[in-house]
């Protein structure tokens, strides 16, 4: 019997990934909530190089980067594919996985925060990349098709936080009116029964960023 335990915080859609990934193969683990602000000695040693969340250890062999840990599970572990089967289309699975780390979420989570002029440069950055990922899915239900997949898996920032933010913040960077193909998107993402069951709490996390909100307010200007 193989240990399984998962290093995160339930508030975080990296370590939210991957839990996701744990259920779809169905494999029985351990959750170690981390404080990160006092990090563990546990996730210290078993993630030396970036010190972060979420690490999974399976027989204590710990694996790092929510992506590689996806990827990893569905590798070493029986159960329905999470990634394609096929070369090409894993590789494009990949490539957008990348494209909305690297690029897309650092571009929305500045622009959510930032002010002023700042803020309009930043805005006109996100709406290059939503274009992007709109162009993508003109004429798809989700980005795999017709159901949910490893891209869709990882678009959990764009698809339920963004929301959760805009309406913390004030900040509106996604509408209708710009970016159709990915409000579709989202919308049916947000009613899919299996994306509800792998959130955590709307009200917990707007409550959350509304708090980071009154105390950046409350600092000095």
């Amino acid at each position: 019997m193989s240990r399984v335990k998962l290093l995160g915080v339930n508030g975080s859609p990296a370590s939210r990934r991957v839990e996701w990934a744990l259920k779809i193969k169905g494999i029985k683990y351990e959750f170690i909530t981390e404080d990160l602000q006092n990090k563990s000695p546990l996730l210290l040693k078993s993630n030396p190089v970036y010190k972060k969340i979420p690490v999974l250890l399976h027989n204590d062999k710990p694996i790092a980067e929510s992506l590689v840990i996806i990827e990893y599970i569905d590798e070493a572990f029986e159960g329905p594919s999470i990634l394609p089967k096929d070369p090409y289309d894993k590789a494009i699975a990949r490539f957008w996985a990348k494209f909305l780390d690297d690029k897309c979420l650092p571009a929305v989570w500045k622009a959510l925060w930032s002010q002023g002029e700042e803020q309009e440069k930043d805005k006109e950055e996100v709406y290059e990349v939503l274009k992007v990922l709109d162009n993508e899915l003109k004429d798809k239900k989700f980005f795999g098709g017709d159901n949910i997949g490893f891209v869709d898996i990882v678009a959990n920032f764009v698809g339920f936080w963004i929301g959760i933010v805009e309406e913390a913040t004030g900040v509106v960077l996604v509408t209708s009116e710009k970016f159709p193909n990915f409000c579709a998107w989202r919308d049916e993402y947000l009613n899919c029964d299996k994306v509800k069951e792998n959130m955590p709490s709307r009200e917990m996390l707007l409550g959350y960023f509304k708090s980071r909100v009154q105390a950046a307010a409350a600092i000095p200007k």
